[in-house]
């Protein structure tokens, strides 16, 4: 099963993308980087410091930049900007972010603290970050799949495989990882349609890192076989569908028969594969992943088998005839 839903974006969330993205560190707040972001843009509290709120976007992070700093230092006293500060916060406002890594003033330290609102800063001028956060909260907010099954990066070919509980899923992905591919998300994938229209891969927070295996429990996958058993975020490029085997249900054997699968209205090829006893299914996976990869050059074996068929029986064909006459 799978159902599409609409991503709430923490402080959390957002710092934790945008670091791959850019310099960003937490000044102060730990304890508030699970308040939510509920809109993408980002905001410039500008207006509101000068006490101007009819249209302040208060659901939005908020960037101290240049300006807002100067003017900060322009009003008199430390009461007054403490005043001004205090009725911004009282707004609800999800984080702070101050750029060109400016130092908070202890005025905006203690407010963050009253309302228990992150300070985040980076070194990067405002301009600069505003371009950068907006690409990461558009990542974020972007709809996700969840999708029963376990997605791995086998030679740069992303592969979710599912099929149904007990089918050996995880134990077949743990065959890949002794192979040296790496794990994307084990037992629930989030799959998201990023601007490309590529879908995405990546794993709960919940479950980041970790295998369910029966009869052995949950592991820690990077502390068994290294960091780079592990991917955070892949392409999804397959889904492998794995089925109790069945003579009586045997489908096509030679390949032709392409089938394919619409996952947030993006086609992505299915390969249905039967699990026997005795089947080292890692290794057909794999193969699977191979056979994909050469597709993606243009070079499908399947096809070229059935031409090589085609040519041998039109030469035969050719031989009888000239022996007839």
């Amino acid at each position: 099963m799978s159902d599409v839903q609409p991503m709430l974006v923490t402080v959390g969330d957002f710092l934790s993308h945008a670091q791959t993205l850019m310099p960003l560190t937490l000044c102060q707040g730990e304890e508030e980087l699970g308040n939510v972001i509920p809109e993408e843009a980002i905001n410039r509290p500008g207006l509101a410091l000068a006490e101007f709120y009819q249209y302040f976007a208060n659901k939005r992070i908020q960037v101290f930049g240049l300006a807002e700093m100067t003017y900060l230092k322009s009003i008199p006293t430390p009461l007054e900007r403490e005043r001004r500060l205090e009725r911004l916060f009282q707004e609800e406002i999800p984080c702070v972010v101050l750029t060109r890594n400016r130092t908070p003033p202890p005025e905006l330290e203690r407010m963050a603290r009253k309302f228990r609102v992150p300070i985040l800063r980076t070194p990067l001028i405002t301009s600069r970050f505003v371009n950068l956060a907006t690409l990461a909260m558009e990542h974020l907010a972007t709809p996700a799949l969840r999708m029963s099954g376990t997605t791995l990066d086998v030679m740069g070919i992303g592969v979710l495989i599912e099929g149904a509980a007990g089918i050996g899923k995880s134990e077949a992905a743990l065959g890949l990882i002794e192979r040296g591919f790496s794990l994307v998300a084990d037992d629930v994938t989030l799959v998201r349609r990023d601007a490309r229209a590529q879908l995405m891969c990546t794993s709960t927070e919940m479950t980041r890192y970790h295998m369910e295996i029966r009869g052995l429990g949950i592991i820690h996958v990077p502390s068994l076989f290294g960091m780079a058993s592990v991917t955070l975020e892949h392409r999804l490029d397959m889904v492998v569908s794995l089925y109790p085997s069945d003579p009586l249900l045997e489908g096509d054997r030679s390949g032709l028969s392409k089938k394919s699968r619409k996952i947030l209205d993006v086609t992505v090829p299915l390969v249905e594969l039967p699990v026997a006893p005795g089947r080292d299914m890692a290794g057909v996976i794999e193969v699977a992943a191979m056979n994909q990869k050469l597709a993606h050059l243009g070079h499908e074996a399947a096809k070229e088998f059935d031409q090589q068929v085609i040519r041998t029986l039109q030469r035969l064909k050719t031989r009888k005839g000239g022996g007839a006459r």
